[in-house]
């Protein structure tokens, strides 16, 4: 009669030990370094997990699909940002085309600075909160004195705005709005910094525009409104 061997119980054992180590080593390689992983190189761990499993401790099914989970998610995550990197290339290059597009126009930012062309005059802008039956702007040399006020009576309410001229050439000043409504109370004003673009920053991660006057360059995304060409 021929004898069967029968493996004892010691290796047994080690088998199981060594197949819960492989599989541990599995899972852990799945979630830690499933970044390095492809969903092929899984199916070959998986594979390789399944050939040399004990039989008398067999792979948890549970484990194999939360492994299978893990990188699956992973592979999702990796083509995500693969996306998003797509977008933002895109989205930089809209923003490259919108900023070339403002070269020469007129844009305001939230100040209250009024840089005076070659001519002395200067454009500004503000938004009013809400209609105002009394509008004054005093406008202020770099020197600290008074240097003009506008009186531009009743106005609705939103963006608004309005020409200093007389100043002198290439400098600039800054201004002040006073608002009030038909009951005498205040309104809120939010002055804007009027500048023309004269050219495109494109050495940072976002392009920004470089303007006439004293401002340092201004990002794309700080602009409130544009206004249109250079003031004359």
């Amino acid at each position: 009669m021929t004898s069967l061997a029968i493996p004892s119980a010691s290796s047994n054992s080690s088998a199981a030990a060594s197949t819960t180590a492989f599989s541990g080593s599995a899972a852990t390689s799945s979630a830690s370094s499933a970044a390095s992983l492809t969903q092929s190189d899984f199916l070959q761990l998986l594979t390789a997990q399944l050939k040399y499993q004990s039989p008398s401790s067999p792979a948890d099914p549970t484990q194999l699909a939360s492994e299978f989970a893990a990188i699956s998610e992973v592979d999702g995550i990796n083509q995500l940002n693969t996306q998003v990197s797509n977008i933002k290339s895109s989205t930089a290059a809209g923003q490259m085309a919108q900023a070339a597009s403002l070269v020469g126009k007129q844009v305001a930012v939230s100040g209250d600075a009024l840089t005076a062309n070659a001519a002395g005059s200067a454009q500004g802008a503000f938004s009013l909160s809400s209609a105002a039956a009394n509008v004054n702007v005093t406008v202020t040399a770099p020197n600290g004195t008074v240097a003009g006020t506008l009186k531009l009576g009743a106005l609705a309410a939103g963006q608004q705005d309005f020409k200093f001229s007389g100043g002198n050439a290439n400098t600039q000043y800054t201004y002040n709005v006073t608002a009030t409504g038909t009951s005498g109370s205040a309104v809120a004003v939010s002055p804007y910094s009027v500048y023309t673009v004269q050219g495109v920053n494109v050495s940072g991660t976002t392009p920004t525009l470089n303007v006439a006057g004293d401002a340092t360059a201004i990002p794309v995304s700080s602009i409130q409104t544009v206004l249109g060409g250079t003031s004359s």
